[in-house]
């Protein structure tokens, strides 16, 4: 709304909105807005408003991969040989896999981060090819 009325509100006045906690400095602010608004809602007769117009302009997101149980059982054994593979090791796994490369970059990624969260503080992933930062398994990027 902030778009299309030319006013930019911070993420808090709109948490704060939404939980309608807002103060009453800020909703005196806000209500001229929402007035326009919703004049512009009850006049709306099935064409697409400016808040359509703008909405349809922002970022569309990519529909969820699904990845098969063959696949995932590949890129597992992979991310188990390698967690961090180079890019040129992302490009030929998702060539083979039949995938996009990004699909691929991301399952990585998430899967470094779902391991982050399994193993406690303190232990060592069972996997680990880096130790400190210094690399200690050559086969990882050999693939």
């Amino acid at each position: 709304m902030g778009t299309l009325y030319g006013n930019v509100f911070s993420q808090t006045t709109i948490c704060r909105f939404e939980a309608l906690q807002l103060s009453f400095k800020n909703m005196c602010k806000l209500k001229p807005l929402l007035n326009k608004w919703l004049e512009e809602a009850d006049s709306s007769t099935g064409s697409p408003t400016s808040i359509d117009k703008i909405a349809a302009q922002g970022r569309k997101r990519k529909k969820r991969t699904s990845i098969e149980v063959s696949v995932k059982g590949v890129l597992e054994t992979h991310f188990l040989k390698c967690p961090k593979p180079a890019a040129q090791e992302i490009s030929s796994l998702a060539d083979s896999l039949q995938l996009e490369k990004e699909v691929v970059r991301v399952w990585f990624c998430n899967r470094r981060q779902k391991e982050k969260r399994m193993t406690p503080p303190g232990e060592q992933p069972q996997h680990d090819v880096y130790s400190h930062g210094v690399k200690t398994d050559t086969a990882c990027h050999d693939l």
